[in-house]
């Protein structure tokens, strides 16, 4: 065929080709819905794409395009102050810390020796634990100004996972503003509050459910400030948000720059306007411990996802965390995976790389409009206390996990390593032992989101009873 006597296919002659390969059943076949019942299309254009999206990162973190974080676990001080100096000699730009280091400030300040709290920020995860353990933080700082400490008090995660507490959930929200309030001079730029819909994730529940828990956890975080003094330009800037980020990398930076319009609109409800200050962290639902290798290629698509969706703050957990606390190859193994996205891949040059795309812009929208309904949902049920406590967010959570073992036991979807491609001889990992879960005594008890990651579910056959 000569130059001159070719034409460009129009739109209309790929669809007749499209639909002959299928034979004339019709694209529409293609087109198939996602756990929020959202549509997912085989091919965007013009015509069904959506405006475009400008959900970009506020700020670089200290010259990096985002803050790597480690997570570190442990009850022993000593042990954990060797990884956390190892950490941030290795390359990691701050840590965040959970166990019983975080029970007293002696112990926690013991952990954090020689760790300079003015340059690496200290991020705590002690659960209904968290006033005390921010009170512990403060003390640890020595009231110094400059001091980069987040809290990350988040009652509402902790109280849903653990099935309750042994005061009401509201007391804890009061228990958390208060103490926000009372640290707030010593330390103006402390995080206080993590707004979070991670506890959502993990349990099964669907983008737009997390999304939905997560706003409704920050109104309640907002009023609990209020009462205590904190106006909401305050609060919000020392919220954090937090989501999860599973092998799905095109949903999870969807996700993240769909939470970034949220925030836009939810703080100019409230009469103000403040950027939204994002952490994303790798699913544990995805983690596979039977062989926890291909773990390894999951954490490394999260973390894309957090770096192109224009997160503030990524942790990815050690590839062998299903299997226990992992050694210091499995940390090191975590912490190089963000270094070499930021540094080798440089994901971070490029300021919201998805933007302009008809795909990731339909998709960021939709997913926010599908969170905004959830929480508006919350809302009408009289708020996120009244949600949890009347038991509506933990059964529409748990009717999505529901469909979503069932698609991996139908194998509409799979899990490299675990439902497919299973390796029958793994190579084991080394591990310690994970701490007993803490039950507690749940005087004031909620439905309790499910307590075991799918993956580990898929393999022991727990989804299947």
């Amino acid at each position: 065929m000569s130059h001159s006597s070719f034409t460009t296919p129009t739109p209309a002659d790929w669809r007749t080709l499209a639909e002959a390969a299928l034979k004339d059943r019709g694209l529409e076949t293609l087109v198939h819905l996602d756990a929020d019942g959202l549509d997912i299309r085989p091919l965007y254009a013009a015509a069904n794409g959506r405006e475009a999206v400008r959900a970009a990162r506020a700020t670089d973190a200290d010259g990096r395009a985002w803050d790597l974080r480690v997570l570190l676990e442990g009850d022993e001080a000593v042990a954990l102050n060797a990884r956390a100096l190892a950490q941030l000699e290795g390359g990691a730009a701050s840590l965040i810390l959970k166990g019983a280091v975080t029970e007293d400030s002696d112990t926690l300040a013991q952990a954090l020796a020689g760790v300079q709290l003015e340059l690496a920020e200290v991020a705590l995860d002690a659960g209904l634990d968290g006033a005390t353990a921010a009170d512990a933080l403060a003390v640890a700082a020595k009231g110094s100004p400059r001091a980069k400490l987040a809290f990350h008090m988040d009652p509402a995660s902790a109280f849903v996972a653990h099935g309750g507490g042994a005061r009401p959930l509201a007391d804890y929200l009061e228990l958390a503003g208060n103490t926000a309030a009372r640290h707030a001079e010593a330390y103006p730029d402390a995080r206080a509050f993590l707004a979070s819909g991670r506890v959502v994730h993990e349990a099964g529940g669907t983008a737009a459910q997390e999304l939905g828990f997560l706003l409704a956890s920050a109104v309640a975080l907002t009023e609990a400030a209020g009462r205590a003094g904190l106006s909401p330009e305050q609060t919000f800037r020392r919220m954090v948000l937090g989501v999860s980020l599973d092998q799905t990398y095109f949903d999870g930076l969807a996700k993240v720059r769909a939470l970034r319009l949220m925030w836009r609109t939810f703080t100019r409800a409230w009469g103000t306007e403040a950027e939204a200050v994002i952490e994303a962290r790798s699913s544990r639902r995805m983690l596979a411990a039977r062989d926890a290798w291909p773990n390894l290629l999951r954490l490394t698509a999260a973390g894309f996802a957090g770096a192109v969706g224009g997160a503030d703050v990524i942790v990815l957990d050690a590839f062998s965390r299903a299997a226990g606390l992992p050694d210091a190859f499995a940390l090191r193994q975590a912490r190089n995976t963000q270094l070499i996205l930021m540094e080798e891949a440089h994901l971070g040059r490029v300021d919201d790389p998805a933007a302009g795309s008809w795909f990731l812009d339909t998709r960021t929208r939709d997913l926010a409009e599908a969170g905004w309904a959830a929480f508006q949902q919350i809302e009408r049920e009289g708020g996120l206390v009244a949600s949890i406590e009347g038991g509506g967010i933990q059964s529409r959570v748990a009717e999505a996990a529901e469909a979503l073992m069932t698609r991996y036991a139908r194998g509409d979807a799979q899990l490299i390593g675990v439902t497919r491609y299973v390796d029958e001889d793994p190579r084991p990992v080394e591990v310690s032992p994970l701490p007993e879960p803490d039950t507690g005594t749940s005087e004031h008890a909620c439905a309790a989101m499910a307590p075991l990651p799918l993956a580990v579910r898929l393999e022991t056959g727990e989804a299947a009873r």
